[in-house]
C-alpha cells in the first residue's frame, strides 16, 4: 500500500495583460563562482518561443506562456559525458520587474510548465517573470524517464495485488522486479543515476543564473518543498525569497511518511463523510460513523468483478481506491467523488475511473504521461530502499490501521517489498544539511492536508528556521490555487517586499 505525493492542483487560469512594457531580456548572472567545466551551462542565453509541442495535445498550456529548453549536464561531476534538456515556461512580469520567480507544483514526476498560469494571476505577476519547469526526466524535459508502455500501465492498474499468501507476495515482488528491469532496459544508467533531487537542485541554480537573477525567488508545493529546502542547504547565499507550501521535512523516514500520509487521507475521508452525511441521498449514508463500512461494501465487490464503464475498460478495485484518493486532495473534487460512489452503488464506475485516470496521467486517447515512471525513479534515487521484510510486514499492519477506508481486510502480517528494493542503480543518499544563518523563508502548512500533513510543515519550518503560516482547511496545499486571501496576501507581501509574516500566523 503506497500513497504517491502528487502535485498541487494547477488549473489553467487565463488573464489579460494590458498596457505593460516588455522589459529587455536579462543577461546570465555572473555574480557567483561557477565550478570548473560548467561555464557553458551557466552562460547560456535563453531563446523563448512558442510552447507548441511541449505538451500532449490534450494537455493545453496557457496561451500566455512562452517556452524554451536549456542544457544541463546529466552528471555534474563529469559534465562532458552527456547533457539533458530542461523544459521551461514563462509569463512575463506585467509591471516593474524584481526578477524571476521559479515555481514547482510537486510530484515528483509532475510537469510544472502550466504552474505559472496560476501564480502569475496575482500581484506576483506584476513584479516577477513567473517561470515553470519540468524537472529532469519529467514531461517535456529530455531524456524523459519511461519504463512502462501504455498497455503495460493499463494492465498494472487491473492487477489488484491483494493476495497476501506466500504465493501472492512472490508474484507481486516478481512484478516489481520486472518493472525495475524495464526501467533499466529503457533508460540509460547515467540518467537513472542522476534523476534525484540532488541533481534537480543543481539544475535549479543553472536556471537562476541563465534567467539573470543573482538570487533565487522560488515557490515549491508538496515535493517542490524538498527541491526548495535542498537548494537552501546547497546555496544559502543565493536565496532572496522562498515559499514552501505542503512541506516535506528533511531526512524523513520513508515508511513513517507513508503512515503519516495515510492518517491524513483517513482524516480527509472522515471529513468528506461528515459533509456527505448532511444530504439524505449520501451514498455512504447519513451516519458518518458507518461511512467506512459503507464505503468498503461498495468497493470490495470490485476485487472479484470490475464495475461497468461506458468505455468498456471497467472500474477495477485499484482504480476505485485511486479515484477516491484523488478526490480527497481537493474540495473541488468531493462532488465528483459523491457522484462516483453513487454510480458505484448502481454498478457503474465512470466517475471514479475518470478520477483515477487523472491521478495516473491517462489521456482520452489511451496514452499516459511519464509521471508515474518519473515518480518511481526519483523516489528510488532519493530514499533508501526498504528491504527488511519484518519492517515491511509491520508497516503494512500500521498502514491498514492508519487508513481503514483503504484496508481491503485481507492483511495477514505479510507484505511485498516495493519497486525500490529491486532498483537497478545505487545512489549516494547523503541528506543535505541546512547551514546556520540561512535567509528567512516561509513555510505554509494546512491543518487538514492529506498528502503532506500539517506536522510535516511544522517540522520543515523548524528544521530550516522558517516562518510558519498555518491554514485551517482540508486540502493539499493552499497558496495561489484556491483564492484564499488570508494566505495569498501574506505570501505575496513576503515575495514582493520581503515582509516576514508575524510569528504564529494562522487563518
Amino acid at each position: 500500500m503506497l500513497v504517491r505525493r502528487i502535485a498541487a492542483l494547477t488549473a489553467v487560469t487565463a488573464f489579460a495583460v494590458a498596457g505593460c512594457t516588455v522589459a529587455p531580456e536579462a543577461r546570465p548572472d555572473t555574480s557567483h563562482p561557477v565550478p570548473a567545466g560548467l561555464e557553458r551551462f551557466y552562460s547560456q542565453e535563453l531563446d523563448w518561443g512558442s510552447c507548441v509541442g511541449y505538451r500532449h495535445r490534450e494537455e493545453a498550456l496557457s496561451r500566455l506562456l512562452e517556452c524554451t529548453r536549456i542544457d544541463v549536464p546529466i552528471d555534474y561531476d563529469h559534465p562532458d559525458t552527456g547533457t539533458a534538456q530542461i523544459a521551461m515556461s514563462r509569463i512575463r512580469a506585467s509591471g516593474d520587474k524584481i526578477g524571476s520567480l521559479i515555481v514547482n507544483p510537486g510530484g515528483p514526476g509532475a510537469s510544472g510548465l502550466n504552474t505559472p498560469a496560476n501564480v502569475a494571476n496575482s500581484a506576483v505577476g506584476r513584479s516577477f517573470d513567473v517561470v515553470g519547469f519540468d524537472p529532469r526526466g519529467v514531461g517535456a524535459s529530455t531524456p524523459a524517464i519511461v519504463c512502462n508502455s501504455d498497455a503495460e500501465i493499463d494492465a498494472d492498474r487491473r492487477d489488484l495485488d491483494v493476495d497476501t499468501s506466500p504465493a501472492g507476495i512472490a508474484k507481486t515482488e516478481q512484478e516489481e522486479r520486472d518493472y525495475a528491469a524495464r526501467c533499466q532496459a529503457n533508460n540509460k544508467p547515467e540518467v537513472l543515476e542522476h534523476v534525484g533531487t540532488r541533481d534537480v537542485v543543481k539544475d535549479l541554480d543553472v536556471m537562476r543564473a541563465v534567467l539573470g537573477d543573482p538570487k533565487l525567488n522560488f515557490v515549491g508545493f508538496s515535493y517542490g518543498t524538498k527541491i526548495g529546502s535542498d537548494y537552501l542547504a546547497a546555496y544559502p547565499d543565493r536565496v532572496r525569497a522562498m515559499v514552501l507550501d505542503g512541506g516535506v521535512p528533511p531526512g524523513a523516514d520513508p515508511v513513517e511518511e507513508i503512515r503519516v500520509q495515510l492518517v491524513g487521507f483517513q482524516a480527509a475521508f472522515d471529513n468528506f463523510a461528515r459533509q456527505c452525511a448532511e444530504s439524505s441521498d449520501c451514498p455512504l449514508g447519513t451516519d458518518p460513523t458507518h461511512a467506512v463500512a459503507r464505503y468498503r461494501a461498495l468497493v470490495n465487490p470490485l476485487i472479484s468483478k470490475p464495475a461497468r464503464t461506458d468505455d468498456g475498460r471497467g472500474l477495477s478495485y485499484t482504480d476505485a481506491i485511486t479515484g477516491t484518493q484523488q478526490a480527497l486532495y481537493s474540495p473541488e473534487m468531493r462532488g465528483m467523488l459523491t457522484t462516483g460512489l453513487r454510480e458505484l452503488s448502481f454498478g457503474r464506475g465512470d466517475s471514479l475511473l475518470a478520477l483515477a485516470d487523472y491521478y495516473d496521467g491517462r489521456r482520452s486517447d489511451g496514452t499516459y504521461s511519464n509521471m508515474d515512471d518519473a515518480f518511481n525513479a526519483v523516489r528510488c534515487a532519493d530514499d533508501p530502499p526498504v528491504t527488511d521484510r519484518a519492517r515491511v510486514d509491520q508497516a503494512d499492519g500500521e498502514f491498514r490501521k492508519a487508513a481503514p477506508f483503504m484496508d481491503d481486510g485481507r492483511g495477514n502480517g505479510n507484505a511485498a517489498l516495493d519497486t525500490c528494493a529491486f532498483w537497478p542503480v545505487t545512489f549516494d543518499r547523503t541528506e543535505p544539511k541546512i547551514p546556520a544563518n540561512v535567509p528567512k523563508v516561509v513555510v505554509v502548512s494546512t491543518i487538514g492536508d492529506p498528502a503532506t500533513p500539517y506536522q510535516d510543515g511544522v517540522d520543515l519550518a523548524k528544521a530550516i528556521g522558517a516562518s510558519l503560516l498555518t491554514y485551517h482547511g482540508t486540502q493539499h496545499t493552499v497558496s495561489f490555487n484556491y483564492g484564499v486571501a488570508c494566505i495569498d496576501d501574506v505570501v505575496i507581501a513576503y515575495l514582493v517586499d520581503l515582509t516576514v509574516p508575524p510569528e504564529g500566523y494562522s487563518c
